[in-house]
This record gives structure tokens, sequence and C-alpha cells, in this order.
């Protein structure tokens, strides 16, 4: 299988000071290519250690993708390395680069600088992905067998920015298929909710044994977005490959039931999304532990205003009261962290909004234990439409932000369970 390294240029991201988002995107990138990414390496603004580490790089793996070093301030150095590492010795100016930087500066309001204009040179031996959305291009060097590496290998240096990287990485990925004659990978997502990553190996593991030899099985939990379970097999005909896909998938329906909500790479606020775009159905929402974290998932899907219609975020017992019309002697009887408060205020937003569905979050994100010794991590969450009302207690062990996560992707999995059999 071919090898990649990933590198990361920058002092920030040694610091802590920015997080490094490139390097997952662009594995997931190269591992959809049926690459092996070997390490991922972040260095900072030192030109002995970037060089080490792309020289280091390139003779254990025929690719390696660079990010960051390549702005127009001083301490950005990374394109006088690459031109010392592939033994250029002069610069020229890409037109197609140059052309990207006065129209991204033009619509900006702003003049070509010098130091703008310096952005599209590059060493004469390197060739040039025009980067459509920044400044800096994405510029590859190429080795040949008969190089000092040893084997054919390719550097793409790539700008730092994560948009830019993300905007340009389909190019890059075509570039290395189309270079290294990729094998082809076939690849199927299945995403599960509501059991452990432990819980579900024990289920399928007599599924799992039973698997092609061919074909490939990883784990892969998300707080939000549950386990996903990543089928693959590299190499061979895409046709039979499929078939296999299907016919193991199916046999999995069959052990998982409604634990399965896609059978792609997605969400579950955009499958409860599609749900309610496919009855014509309303919703809304009433929150109180998860403090609107629900809502913004739910907002975050194109097009939700299709079919959501809004929330009320009711932390203070008098908003659950006044606002969305818990009685009172649901508050003095049972408490704010119960089934019946869940149920009231689902009903009350469904009330205020008339929408077809609601649901609610009332609980204890954490650190603190509740007054009454209700545990942190425990939520209610209440789910309704014109025909019943249902409530939930669902408990976690986490800290304060995974528990606020856990509470709104429980919610979402319920409420999907309840449109399917409403």
């Amino acid at each position: 299988m071919m090898r990649a390294l990933i590198c990361t240029i920058g002092d920030e991201i040694l610091i802590g000071q920015v997080v490094d988002t490139n390097s997952s995107n662009i594995s997931r990138a190269l591992n959809a290519l049926g690459m092996r990414v070997t390490g991922m390496v972040s260095v900072g603004d030192e030109r002995e250690a970037i060089y080490s580490a792309l020289e280091r790089g390139l003779a254990g793996n025929e690719v390696v993708i660079v990010t960051g070093g390549l702005g127009p301030t001083k301490d950005d150095i990374t394109k006088g390395v690459l031109a010392e590492l592939s033994g250029s010795s002069r610069f020229v100016e890409n037109d197609s680069q140059l052309a990207i930087i006065r129209k991204i500066l033009a619509a900006r309001g702003i003049d070509t600088l010098e130091r703008n204009r310096l952005q599209a040179s590059v060493p004469d031996n390197c060739e040039v992905i025009p980067n459509r959305l920044g400044t800096a291009p994405v510029m590859v060097f190429r080795f040949g067998e008969d190089s000092r590496f040893g084997h054919k290998c390719a550097l793409y240096s790539m700008p730092g920015v994560p948009f830019e990287v993300t905007g340009a990485l389909p190019d890059v990925t075509e570039d290395i298929r189309t270079h290294f004659g990729m094998a082809e990978i076939c690849h199927r997502t299945i995403m599960t909710y509501g059991m452990a990553e432990s819980a579900l190996a024990d289920r399928i593991a007599e599924w799992e044994d039973s698997l092609p030899p061919q074909m490939h099985l990883a784990y892969l939990p998300d707080p939000i977005k549950g386990v996903r379970l990543r089928l693959s097999i590299y190499g061979g005909d895409r046709t039979r490959n499929t078939l296999l896909m299907d016919e193991s998938i199916s046999r999995l329906r069959g052990i998982l039931g409604d634990t399965i909500y896609s059978e792609d790479d997605d969400t579950l606020q955009n499958t409860v999304g599609r749900l309610l775009k496919e009855k014509g159905r309303t919703l809304s929402v009433a929150e109180s532990c998860t403090g609107g974290f629900l809502s913004s998932l739910l907002t975050s899907v194109p097009g939700a205003s299709e079919y959501y219609l809004g929330s009320v975020t009711s932390y203070a017992v008098s908003v659950k009261k006044e606002v969305l019309g818990v009685p009172e002697e649901i508050i003095a009887g049972h408490g704010v962290v119960s089934s019946e408060c869940a149920a009231a205020m689902a009903e009350g937003i469904r009330r205020l909004t008339g929408s077809d569905y609601a649901v609610s979050t009332t609980g204890l994100a954490g650190p603190g234990n509740g007054p009454d010794g209700q545990p942190a991590g425990l939520v209610w969450i209440g789910i309704c439409s014109a025909k019943r009302t249902e409530t939930v207690k669902v408990v976690f062990r986490n800290d304060r932000i995974r528990n606020i996560e856990r509470f709104s992707a429980s919610a979402l999995d319920l409420l999907r369970k309840f449109i399917l059999s409403d």
C-alpha cells in the first residue's frame, strides 16, 4: 500500500494556539484514496526542523503533504526550504496564482503589494496547482526513482488556512491518483447510535468474523454521531466489491435494526431533518441542560427552515413555568429534572409554536450533582406529537461539555425513532 506523511508547520500549532484540523482532513482524503498515513508531524518555524522532517518523510513515503508557512510575512520560510530541498536555484512568477491574488485583493478593496505578489513566486522546478480560495498556491515537487530518496515520491506544499486546504484537496488527491495509479478503493460507512462501542462489537462479533477476507472493518466512535462502522475493500473489481458490501450490510441490518440510522457517513440531525421533510412535518425544541446546543445541531442543516419552527432555552424555573407553561405542582412535586417536567416542557413548546413534533431536555450536565442527590450526567428527554408523549431517562458519566453533546445526540436519536414509529 502507498504510504504518506502529513507535516504541519507553525509555532502556533506547537504552543497550542491553533488546533490542527488540516491533518485529520488530509488523512481522511488520503485514506479514501487507499493510502496508508504513516505519521503526522508538526514542526516550528525553523529551517533545520522543516528540512529534516520533509527529508525523512520523502525517504520513507511516496507522498508527503505539508501545510503552512506560505504566508506573506517574514516568519513564513517554508518556500525557501522547499527550494533548497528540491535543488531549485531560482524562483519564477506563476501567472495563474498572481491573477487569483489580484482578484481576491481587489474584491476586498486592497491594492496588490509587493509582498502579496511574492506569494505567486515559486521555485522553478515545481508544478503549481492554483489555490482558488487564497493567495498561496499549492506547489508540487516530484522526485524520480533515481533521486536521492531511492524511489518515486512527491511533495505537496499546501497553504495553512483550513478552508483553503479543504478547497484544494480534491485537486491534490486527483493529482496523486493520476501520477501514482492508485488502486480502486470501496468504502461504506454505517452510522449507529445508542450502543457503546464495546457492546456493539459484542453484538456483531459473529457477523464481523464472517466478513470476506478482503473486507476490513473499523470502529469510529464519536459522542455526537455515535459509532461509525466503516467497511473497506482495497483493489479488485468495483462491481464485485459493491455486491459484497451490499450483502454484508443487509445481514447487519437484521442484527442491529433501528440502531442503524444511516448507511452513508451522515449525522443524526441530517437524518431527523430528512424524515421531517419527507413527512411534511415541523419541529420545535424546549431545552434546559443542553443550553441551546440541540437547537444549534438542528439548525446547522441546510434547509432546516422548512421544518424547524423555533425553541425556548428555559434554563430558569420561571421560564419553564411562565413561558412553557409547566405547572407549579409538577415543579414542586417532581422537580425540574423529572419525567413529568420533560413531558410538560415538550407539550408546552409544541403548544406555543404549533409544531407537529416537539422535543425537550432537562437534566444535570455537571460537574456537581443535584440538590436531591441526582447524579451529574442525568437527563430526561421528552418527545411529543398530537397523538402521544414519551419520556426517556439517560445517564452519562462524562465532563460537562461531553454530557451536553451526548444529551443532545440522544434527544435526536430518540426523536428519530419517535417519528419513524408515529
